[in-house]
Formats: structure tokens, C-alpha cells, sequence
């Protein structure tokens, strides 16, 4: 008889940079959700992409569009970014510096990736998007948060003091999870703080085509004090309703580029030639679908608001764009609790902590749902909150 093992199972060390993540990240990973549970917690348009997107997609599959894309990504498409990015910048743009990446998470991790060294100082707004703190301790740098003023637009002061010496500042606009729209003003307040540094800026700029302020929205590559400092990260997931396909792309400086695509190259490889070619039918011909989602966007924000204000206890934020709204409530609880409650009374929300420390005793909630559902979904935590009182 074989003789019997009486060890234990050998145990195996990890990576320092997941340790790093772990003891940092506050990225939560919520239940499976339910069918009868409402939810105001996607991150994501609840519209179908586009027609004209899905049919190309299909033709470059019967076409045989099967094999490696170029690393950089396909010829067409980074000519008709760099045409669309070239009026965005009001300056020319070089087709060689787009980098088609695999959504834009996949952009933000190569282009930080790119840039940060251990020990490097990143700042980064609280709260914002949770995944910038977790690439930031992937490579090892140190994030320092810069605390939102009460509009939740930044504190000048706050952040010319972070700021110091800091290698890189990443931070998104429109903003998730805040929902403000940062005007030329306050990119023009940045690029004077950043004047004579060698401070990098990554602009994520996911949710530009969301923009409800009624005035034409500032990129941070518009403007010539930002714009040689500047790697501009965007995706085709939010405006085009295309967050299942990963596609997103970078244009920056040369040598920023050349050092994101050799990280996406190594983790990543080339992004799937269909997919690059439903996106190039996405920037020339969907421009319609894009308006006709953000107006119902509009009409859903203010669905929300409107029944989020008759809720005792809730201080309101005034979203411009993207589609969240990032709600205080006067409960003395943190807000994983408060999320965890209010499942139980069939509504979804992410808590503010996932976002920043400044953003605990905050909730998001997301309007990506039909106006049914936000009725609905804000009724049930209109009674979730009222029964934590």
C-alpha cells in the first residue's frame, strides 16, 4: 500500500505587489446580485451598443479580420483618433502616439505602469476612481490623496500642497464617482500649480461624450500648459455603451506612449482586430447614438434627483456628467453598512469608502438604469435608510 502523506499542503508565496494591493485597495467586490434586487450600482451604460457597431463587427468576422492586430494597434483607427483628438487638442496629433489598448483599464495600467517607480509620489483627488490607488501600489509608488473641497471640485490649496514633488497626478473628468465636470478654469488653476515641475498628468477622460453643463467640454489636452505633461486615457466603454468589447486607447507624449505600449504589450498584446474595427464605425459614424444616449442620461439624472431630494437626511450633489450621483446621508454609520442594509431592502449602491476616505458617509448611485428602475431603486432606499434611522 502507497504510505500515507501526512504533510500539509505546501504554502506559497505571492508577489510583494499583491500584498501591496491587498493591504491598500479599497475596491470592493459586491454579491451576485439577485433578480429581485434593483440596482443603482453599475458602472456601466444599460443601453445596447450601437447597431452600426455590432454590424461591422460581424462583417470583419465574415471578412476573416481574425489574425494579430499591429501591436499599436490597427492603421485606420489610430488615423481617425488622431483626426477626432486633433480637433479635441486643437493642436496636430501624430497617429504614432495612439495606442490602442484593451479597454481602458488596460490603458491606465500600462501608462502607469510606465511611469511610476517605487517610492514615486502619485497624487490622485478624494475621492476618485478606487483603481488608480491599486495600479499606483502595483509598481510600488506612494498615492497621496488631495482631499475634495465641499462642491467636491478640488481644493486648490489642498492639492498645490500634495502636489510637491510628486511624479504623477491621475485623476478623471468627468469625475467618477462625484459626477462633477472640471472647467477650464480649474484645468488652467492645475496647469499653474504644475508650471516649472516635472509632474506627469494622466487625464482620464472616459466620460467626456457625458457632459451635461451646457458649455463645450475642457480637455486637459486643449490646453497648452497641460498638454506636453499630458497622457490622455480614453475608452469606447461609457459614450458608445461599449464596456463588453475592451477597447480604449493613450495619446500623450512620445516616449510616455513608447513606455505604455511596451507594458501593454507585455501583459496584453494586441487588442482583437474586429473589435478595432467595429470601433472605427464607433468615431465615424455613431456620433447620433452617442447624443441620443446622453440626453437620456440627462432626463434620468434629473428622474433621480428629483426623488432623491424629497429623502430626509440626504445632502444632494450637483452631477455634470458621467452618470452618478454621490449622495451624503446623515446616518453615524460607515457606508459599507449602510450598502449592506440596503440590500436587504432590494437596492444596490456602492458606499463612498470604496472611493477615498474623504468619501465615507457617501453613497453612489448610478442613473446607467431605466427611469422605472430609479424610481423604483430610490423608493426602496428612501425605506432602507429610514429604517437605519
Amino acid at each position: 500500500m502507497p504510505p500515507t502523506l501526512t504533510t500539509q499542503p505546501p504554502r506559497f508565496a505571492t508577489a510583494e505587489a499583491v500584498a501591496r494591493i491587498a493591504a491598500t485597495s479599497r475596491r470592493t467586490q459586491h454579491p451576485q446580485s439577485r433578480g429581485d434586487l434593483v440596482s443603482l450600482a453599475m458602472g456601466e451604460p444599460d443601453f445596447d451598443t450601437p447597431h452600426l457597431v455590432t454590424e461591422a463587427a460581424h462583417a470583419s468576422l465574415r471578412a476573416g479580420r481574425t489574425h494579430y492586430s499591429p501591436l499599436l494597434g490597427e492603421a485606420a483607427l489610430r488615423e481617425a483618433l488622431a483626426e477626432k483628438l486633433a480637433a479635441t487638442a486643437g493642436a496636430p496629433v501624430d497617429a504614432g502616439d495612439i495606442l490602442i489598448t484593451q479597454g481602458g483599464t488596460a490603458g491606465l495600467a500600462a501608462s502607469i505602469l510606465g511611469i511610476v517607480n517605487p517610492g514615486d509620489k502619485v497624487v490622485v483627488p478624494d475621492p476618485t476612481y478606487s483603481l488608480y490607488a491599486d495600479l499606483v501600489s502595483m509598481a510600488g509608488g506612494t498615492v497621496v490623496p488631495a482631499p475634495l473641497g465641499p462642491d467636491l471640485h478640488w481644493d486648490l490649496d489642498r492639492l498645490a500642497e500634495a502636489l510637491t514633488d510628486a511624479r504623477l497626478f491621475v485623476f478623471c473628468n468627468p469625475s467618477n464617482p462625484t459626477g462633477i465636470v472640471h472647467s477650464r478654469e480649474e484645468l488652467d488653476a492645475l496647469a499653474g500649480l504644475l508650471d516649472g515641475t516635472s509632474t506627469i498628468v494622466i487625464s482620464d477622460e472616459a466620460y467626456s461624450g457625458l457632459d451635461y453643463t451646457g458649455r463645450p467640454f475642457t480637455s486637459a489636452i486643449s490646453l497648452d500648459a497641460l498638454r506636453d505633461r499630458t497622457v490622455y486615457c480614453q475608452t469606447f466603454s461609457k459614450s458608445y455603451a461599449m464596456t463588453g468589447w475592451r477597447v480604449g486607447y493613450l495619446w500623450g507624449p512620445t516616449q510616455l506612449i513608447q513606455a505604455s505600449a511596451r507594458i501593454h504589450n507585455t501583459f496584453n498584446g494586441s487588442v482583437n482586430t474586429f473589435i478595432q474595427d467595429a470601433a472605427l464605425v464607433a468615431v465615424r459614424s455613431c456620433e447620433e447614438d452617442v447624443a441620443r444616449m446622453r440626453s437620456a442620461y440627462e432626463v434620468r439624472r434629473e428622474i433621480m434627483r428629483t426623488e432623491l431630494a424629497a429623502i430626509p437626511g440626504l445632502t444632494l450633489s450637483s452631477p455634470e456628467g458621467a452618470f452618478y450621483q454621490f449622495p451624503r446621508y446623515d446616518i453615524d454609520l460607515p457606508s459599507v453598512e449602510v450598502v449592506a442594509a440596503l440590500r436587504a431592502h432590494g437596492v444596490a449602491v456602492r458606499p463612498g469608502s470604496e472611493f477615498g476616505a474623504r468619501g465615507e458617509g457617501h453613497l453612489r448611485l448610478s442613473y446607467a438604469a431605466s427611469p422605472e428602475s430609479i424610481t423604483e431603486g430610490v423608493r426602496r432606499l428612501a425605506q432602507g435608510l429610514s429604517a437605519l434611522q
